[in-house]
């Protein structure tokens, strides 16, 4: 059994096994974070406070990984993360691109190596990384460009980790080629006060679940200021989309336990 639990925004806990990986840790209490927006309702983030289950959750975790964290992505990685993995010494796998960030930081990094786009060992299956574009236009190319982690271990699902990312073609084109039994997107249409969407907003989830033949977990919803798609509007456009039995958007703290045979040939959710 695969079990997801949505701690708040991007960050997750993933469970195969006895492996429990912490996905973009974003651990600062409500409106410990600075605003994102320049203009109108300036909200210091993060808008709401961890759920009170994350607590007894961190404690069983094994791994972390990070898809981005520079440029002032603290809703990925932000102080209270690194501190806390810094005191646990977990271990965290990253790209090379941020290995010597998060190193000179203190955390016990294990970087991937330079074929990672490829695959590499993890957990004893592989790993690879898929490219995100966090965004079009002038903004967009401000961003820390990150990555997706596309992860299949023997006996378990494949899961596919988005990162930040718009839906391109390339991405398209990946979900049609390895078709990943479960999928966790970004859902919250974000954008600054200018330019265009950063992350996938509702009709690209939408669009994402249509070509997915697999089950779509949902996040980065309703945590931090400048994310304009709420749960309630996305689960509305799913029903009328009728992907509504495949698309999971879960409450900060909820547990997704999602079971799946061996042979990987159907996957179903509890």
């Amino acid at each position: 059994m695969l079990k997801v639990q949505q701690i708040r925004n991007a960050t997750i806990i993933l469970e195969f096994g006895s492996h429990r990986i912490l996905v973009d840790p974003m651990l600062a209490t409500k409106g410990a974070l600075p605003p994102l927006r320049l203009f109108g309702a300036r909200l210091r983030n993060p808008l709401v406070d961890l759920p009170e289950s994350a607590f007894d959750a961190l404690d069983s975790v094994t791994h972390c990984l990070i898809t981005h964290c520079q440029k002032g992505h603290f809703d990925h990685l932000d102080r209270a993360a690194k501190r806390w993995l810094r005191e646990k010494q977990i271990p965290v796998i990253c790209t090379p691109r941020d290995a010597t960030y998060l190193a000179e930081r203190g955390l016990n990094i294990q970087p991937l190596s330079d074929d990672h786009r490829q695959g590499v060992s993890f957990l004893g299956g592989k790993i690879r990384t898929v490219k995100c574009t966090h965004g079009n236009g002038f903004i967009g190319n401000l961003m820390e460009y990150g990555v997706g982690y596309f992860i299949e271990i023997p006996g378990e699902p494949s899961v596919y980790l988005s990162g930040d990312t718009i839906l391109t073609p390339a991405i398209r084109k990946f979900v049609r080629d390895y078709q990943p039994q479960f999928s966790v997107v970004p859902a919250g249409g974000t954008r600054f006060d200018i330019g265009e969407d950063l992350i996938m907003g509702i009709e690209e989830v939408v669009t994402f679940a249509r070509i997915s033949t697999g089950t779509v977990i949902a996040n980065h919803l309703e945590a931090i200021g400048h994310w304009p798609v709420t749960r309630s509007e996305l689960a509305v456009a799913a029903k009328r989309a009728g992907i509504d039995s495949r698309l999971r958007i879960p409450a900060d703290g909820e547990v997704l336990e999602l079971t799946y045979l061996v042979d990987h040939s159907l996957c179903i959710q509890l």
